[in-house]
């Protein structure tokens, strides 16, 4: 289904490539970003596609272009496109890979588009322990493995089995996590391809809930639930927490535009409902130069910063 506003329709006719993909999900043109990003910020892109199932995505992999950008979204929780907009085309994975499945009493096939949250939710409901901390995430399963996105001291590779990786040709592959080497939000071994599922291991604990529920009430009380933010903006340095560096160099409470670093916690940027992605890129740089002229330290941010810079607009 083939969606959009009047250039839209227009767009569709230019891309001789789309006429031949049958498509069952639905396709928008010049699709608003903030919709999609928890930061609530960002300019469009050409094309936003939400497959109905995984045969409704591989076929679309395998009629785009190879030179056709294709960017993967699950919340975007880590994500920022800039006010000039994104080239190419967003995949929203909630839908084609949103399937939850416990294969057996330790493992679970979660797809892509899964709530990290959720994951955590079901396997203390099943009392297996080793994947609360999922529940500080605020995004989903391919983002997290595509990042090793952790929490509380904890990271997501620490349960992967294997994963089922798409490319461009539509195949679907499974892949060890041995083939993979995970660091500090860093993951390296993809190949042209990106995360369709992960196949997560967890062991028996009777209080997992009680875990869940009581890393959930820290989270509440140290961090700006509830706003328009990203989650943590920054990497911790070795040895160190990049809130705390933020705050010693006095940028608690800076401001750009739209944006304010948060006052209950350093190291989250609130879009104030007014604020573009101008204003939240240039506040994060705002940050970074204020900690590395009081403590010498080199900020690494955790976000993916996409797309164009608006015409009109001073780069940050």
């Amino acid at each position: 289904m083939v969606e959009g506003d009047d250039s839209g329709v227009g767009q569709e006719m230019n891309v001789a490539w789309l006429r031949e993909v049958p498509l069952r999900g639905r396709l928008r043109f010049n699709e608003p970003m903030a919709r999609h990003c928890t930061w609530r910020a960002g300019g469009v892109v050409e094309r936003f596609f939400e497959p109905l199932d995984l045969a409704d995505l591989a076929a679309y992999l395998r009629a785009a272009p190879r030179d056709e950008p294709l960017t993967w979204v699950g919340f975007g929780s880590n994500l920022l496109v800039r006010d000039g907009g994104l080239r190419g085309t967003v995949i929203a994975t909630a839908t084609a890979l949103g399937k939850l499945i416990w294969r057996d009493e330790h493992s679970a096939y979660a797809g892509a588009g899964v709530a990290c949250a959720k994951v955590a939710r079901q396997a203390a409901t099943r009392q297996l322990g080793g994947g609360e901390f999922l529940a500080g995430i605020p995004g989903t399963i391919g983002g997290a493995l595509a990042m090793n996105a952790g929490a509380f001291g904890h990271e997501i590779w620490e349960l992967v089995e294997s994963v089922e990786t798409l490319g461009r040709d539509g195949v679907l592959k499974t892949r060890a996590a041995s083939e993979f080497r995970a660091a500090y939000r860093h993951l390296d071994g993809l190949q042209d391809e990106w995360f369709a599922a992960g196949v997560l291991k967890l062991g028996k604990n009777g209080g997992a809930g009680a875990k869940v529920k009581a890393l959930l009430q820290a989270r509440s009380a140290s961090q700006p639930l509830g706003l328009p933010s990203c989650g943590s903006v920054f990497k911790n340095p070795p040895g160190d927490f990049a809130g705390r560096l933020i705050e010693a160099a006095g940028a608690k409470g800076a401001v750009r535009g739209g944006a304010y670093v948060s006052p209950k916690h350093a190291n989250f940027i609130i879009n104030d409902g007014t604020a573009t992605a101008a204003d939240i890129e240039g506040l994060m740089l705002d940050v970074q130069a204020a900690v590395r002229a009081h403590a010498g330290v080199s900020l690494e941010s955790e976000v993916r910063i996409l797309g164009d810079f608006a015409a009109s607009e001073v780069h940050p």
